[in-house]
């Protein structure tokens, strides 16, 4: 029944708490259910902390958007009053 112990998981913590009880409930059943169910709930924590890491993920890419995004203003900003500029001047030559 060790297989319900995942040794890929960093630390327990990644492991959502009831699904650790449920886990340790299965270990505690007769050794034939056990070894039916134990395959079911690794397949569940596997996509449970899979599912954790995916998110992580499209968090920090949703933050490096923003921060992208804001840069992206402060460089349309700035090109926009560098355009202004450049009219008035050439407005300014002009006359």
């Amino acid at each position: 029944m060790s297989s319900i112990q995942n040794p890929s998981l960093s630390t327990v913590e990644t492991v959502p708490a009831d699904l650790q009880r449920l886990a340790e409930a299965i270990s505690n059943l007769p050794s034939e259910q056990a070894v039916q169910l134990a395959p079911l709930i690794d397949a569940v924590i596997e996509s449970t902390c899979r599912r954790r890491r995916i998110l992580t993920l499209v968090q920090d890419a949703l933050g490096q958007l923003r921060l992208d995004m804001k840069y992206l203003m402060f460089d349309l900003e700035a090109t926009r009053r560098e355009r202004d500029d450049y009219h008035a001047k050439l407005e300014e030559f002009e006359n």
